[in-house]
């Protein structure tokens, strides 16, 4: 017996869910894209960045390396989060909420196949990555001026 709410795709259980057809597919892959992709590709290349400083450049600039792998970490963290919220977009219960709210259509949508929930940037997770580039960011700044302040 699992806890928490049950998400069904077509009455079957997630690990059976199978598109369709072409279209549900490329909507499914452009959602894991934009929501499972991008976080996790700039935590990457985060990462990527800090090992480079950590390999290439002397002792002066591991602290801005740690840097960069502090914020490679915390995207890799915020990434989960936000893969895990969009999870259960094509879930039956999202399906049935779509077809039953009377949202406003815009041009295009008034024929158009439902999917599942609609498709948007959550906000919480936008502030969450700008405040944690901007702490490293400051962070940066900080270090790159006690370096100026220490150089005779």
């Amino acid at each position: 017996m699992s806890s928490g709410p049950h998400h069904t795709y077509r009455g079957h259980r997630r690990q059976s869910f199978v598109a369709q057809d072409v279209n549900e597919l490329v909507e499914l892959r452009a959602r894991q894209r934009t929501f499972h992709g991008a976080y996790s590709r700039t935590a990457i290349g985060a990462l990527g960045y800090a090992l480079t400083i950590l390999r290439l450049f002397d002792r002066d600039f591991y602290r801005i390396g740690l840097l960069f792998a502090i914020l490679g970490a915390l995207l890799f963290i915020l990434s989960f989060f936000r893969a895990r919220h969009s999870a259960h977009d094509f879930a039956d219960r999202n399906k049935e909420a779509a077809s039953v709210d009377e949202g406003i259509q815009t041009v295009g949508q008034d024929t158009s196949r439902i999917y599942g929930r609609p498709f948007v940037t959550a906000g919480w997770i936008v502030l969450q990555v700008s405040a944690v580039v901007a702490a490293v960011e400051i962070g940066m700044l900080i270090l790159i001026l006690r370096r100026e302040a220490s150089i005779p």
